[in-house]
């Protein structure tokens, strides 16, 4: 009996967003590339699109041979753990794609493995070949396709379903959601007869892989926002009202039904842990406390509203204004350093969450300062942003260091 390995990818730029999948049969015995298989998607999730990817993957194996047995590798975690049963499929968009999975061959001939990223790079370039070519409005061409890798003539790789890593571990929260095109829809797919040969050269499109997306909310409501009052993190730490409290329950619900949260980040503030906190129910998500989220110091305004702060401190607050450099009244914390302090912490948690999407419950300052950091504006910019309690913003990171303001200030969910 043959036997074969599938290794398939799948991605989507903004999660959701522009998707693409890729897969690769090799036959197992000699490690030839006996076809592949990519197509752009249209708008879905990562987690759609990995599913994708293995359908393609199964369909290509089975029209080979349909008697073969088949060893799927792939570096999702979810979806591995779940065609292998040992992880519930809740998500609606998931259970009918891992329900055509496994009709495709007897579930007697096929294993599932978990392997690193670096180990599916050829399913990975696939997927982004295609997620290219239909951002061109193209479909993907295998003839044109530099994917292909070369591959030793060796018996591969014995199957590690034990390995797992922190990373794998928070990952297996993740729950896809999107709108996929339709299963049915037909994938472009090459058979090959002998390894592909193409070498990727200065000339081939980077592969920047997936990036790591911030997703930023503001907490909710304090019995201070509606007075417009200055709440930084050197006054009195209010918690939620109950107007706050019903704000993170929808925007937890709403998360919930995306499906694309993968871990929580927060400000280590009264009204943030305890946004962070109810979101977190809704998605069963642990929360990690970073201070480098923290709010502004507003010094001696803590507690003020804005026309109070110009009758008392006329000249400091004019001086605030035209300067990100000072710094409020009783020595508070200058945007200037808010901003220092935000780029530090943006770089950790872009290197910590790579590839990944991280829900980052925090404030006001700290997210207009990643919307401006982002987009390389002037300081002078944070003067010129709303932003709505319990609203939803994203920034996604790439590997060449550049960023994409995808959302701001989002409050669809609260309506």
């Amino acid at each position: 009996m043959r036997e074969f390995i599938v290794e398939a990818d799948g991605g989507s730029r903004g999660n959701p967003g522009p998707a693409g999948y890729g897969a690769v049969v090799i036959d197992a015995a000699t490690g030839e590339t006996l076809a592949e298989a990519a197509e752009h998607i249209g708008v879905a999730t990562n987690n759609v699109a990995e599913y994708r990817g293995l359908l393609a993957g199964l369909r290509a194996a089975r029209e080979l041979d349909p008697s073969a047995r088949v060893h799927v590798r792939m570096d999702s975690k979810l979806v591995v753990e779940q065609m292998s049963g040992r992880w519930k499929i809740k998500h609606p968009d998931l259970k009918p794609l891992a329900m055509e999975a496994s009709r495709v061959l007897p579930a007697d001939r096929v294993t599932y493995e978990w392997i690193p990223r670096e180990r599916n790079k050829h399913a990975d370039r696939l997927a982004n070949e295609a997620m290219d070519a239909g951002s061109r409005g193209e479909q993907w061409d295998a003839s044109a396709s530099t994917a292909a890798l070369k591959r030793p003539a060796a018996i591969p790789e014995p199957p590690q379903e034990g390995v797992k890593s922190d990373a794998d571990m928070r990952a297996a929260h993740a729950v896809a959601s999107g709108t996929a095109t339709p299963s049915g829809s037909p994938a472009a797919t090459t058979a090959t007869s002998a390894p592909a040969t193409s070498t990727p050269g200065w000339s081939s499109a980077p592969d920047l892989g997936a990036p790591a997306t911030l997703v930023l909310l503001r907490h909710g409501e304090t019995p201070l926002t509606p007075q417009k009052r200055f709440s930084g993190s050197g006054g009195t730490d209010p918690s939620l009202s109950d107007v706050g409290r019903e704000q993170a329950e929808r925007v937890g619900a709403a998360l919930a039904r995306r499906g694309t949260i993968q871990a929580i980040v927060a400000s280590p503030l009264a009204r943030t842990r305890e946004t962070a906190g109810i979101v977190a129910a809704h998605l069963g998500l642990d929360v990690a406390i970073d201070d480098g989220l923290r709010e502004t110091d507003f010094g001696a305004w803590e507690g003020l509203t804005f026309g109070e702060v110009r009758e008392r401190h006329p000249d400091d607050l004019n001086a605030w204004l035209a300067d990100t450099q000072a710094r409020p009244t009783g020595d508070g914390e200058s945007f200037a350093a808010t901003a220092t302090r935000i780029a530090a912490t943006r770089d950790k948690l872009v290197a910590a969450y790579a590839g990944r999407t991280v829900l980052l419950v925090t404030h006001v300052t700290p997210i207009k300062t990643f919307v401006r950091l982002a987009l390389g504006a002037p300081p002078e910019s944070l003067f010129r942003m709303e932003l709505s309690a319990a609203s939803l913003s994203a920034v996604a990171y790439y590997a060449d260091g550049n960023a994409s303001v995808r959302l701001f200030n989002d409050t669809s969910h609260l309506r």
